[in-house]
């Protein structure tokens, strides 16, 4: 096994992202665990300041990219779980530019939490502005999984859309979690007591592999902070009642997902796009990025024969 790397360490040594600089030692150690090595592609990791927060982001250039997927990831997850995506990307020729949310991976922030979604879409603003500045290719092509589909959601329901933005796909996009009447429930009973409650891995893949390493990944949060579930509660209403967008994103669902709600959450997106084009996969279940190789290969080739 890779010798286990020290995020406090690591995160000492980044310089801002747009700026070159020697590699510290640890970033070494950082991607050999999470497999973050992409022969004939060169990377790069660095700090970028959004909504208060120290963000840390990673790109990753093939040796002629035809242009840029922006990725967002989900709920508890971080940069470093999304090596197939980004090695799937690469080989298909675009660069890749993908930063840890606020409260996850290697980037500030209270853990696993958020005030208010609005921080969400200043910190994707900056990535933005994170891809301009490295004069990352166009077209931009968006992806996010899970709260990582919620930001995009909501990012395209504003209609200021950037002229370099593409196609966005959305993988178990979150609109509203499974059994949110009784987690808005469970939340105001528990919000005058407590700031948080354990967190309960689930089996969200297919892939035992995935689930056993997430079991020892150093960058997983532990606890659900009821601030988070509050800054979702007030979220969902407003996105509900968004205007409708043209926007046509490319939606991959899991009908075995019992992280989200994805029937309401459908229905949601039917609502609020103009005919989102739907790939629906029976047996997967929440974390497509993560999903069984033969799952993966299925909507990977969906989306490869609709990016330019």
């Amino acid at each position: 096994m890779p010798e286990r790397f020290q995020p406090e360490l690591l995160r000492s040594h980044l310089h801002t992202l747009v700026e070159p600089a020697l590699e510290p030692p640890q970033l070494v150690a950082y991607r050999a665990f999470y497999g973050l090595e992409f022969a004939g592609a060169h990377g790069r990791m660095g700090l970028f300041p959004a909504a208060g927060y120290q963000i840390v982001a990673q790109a990753w250039w093939p040796a002629q990219p035809r242009g840029t997927l922006l990725l967002q990831h989900g709920y508890y997850d971080h940069v470093g779980l999304y090596r197939h995506l980004i090695g799937w990307a690469l080989e298909r020729g675009f660069a890749v530019l993908a930063c840890d949310l606020p409260g996850h991976g290697l980037s500030s922030g209270a853990r696993a939490s958020i005030d208010d979604f609005a921080e969400y879409q200043t910190v994707l603003a900056g990535l933005f502005e994170q891809s301009a500045a490295l004069g990352l290719p166009t077209p931009w092509h968006l992806c996010g999984q899970s709260t990582g589909g919620a930001i995009l959601i909501d990012y395209l329901l504003r209609g200021e859309v950037r002229e370099e933005v593409a196609e966005t796909l959305l993988l178990a996009p979150l609109v509203r979690p499974r059994a949110w009447c009784w987690s808005k429930f469970s939340y105001r009973l528990l919000k005058p007591f407590v700031a948080s409650i354990p967190r309960r891995f689930s089996a969200n893949s297919n892939d035992a592999e995935f689930l056993e390493f997430i079991q020892r990944d150093p960058l997983q949060p532990l606890t659900l902070p009821t601030a988070w579930v509050g800054a979702l509660a007030h979220w969902v209403p407003y996105i509900e009642a968004a205007p409708p967008s043209g926007r046509r994103p490319l939606i991959v669902q899991g009908e075995a997902d019992e992280t989200v709600d994805w029937r309401h959450n459908l229905d949601v997106l039917e609502d609020k796009f103009a005919g989102p084009e739907l790939l629906l996969l029976p047996e997967a279940r929440h974390h497509l990025v993560n999903e069984s190789a033969p799952l993966r290969r299925c909507y990977l080739d969906f989306l490869r024969e609709r990016l330019a």
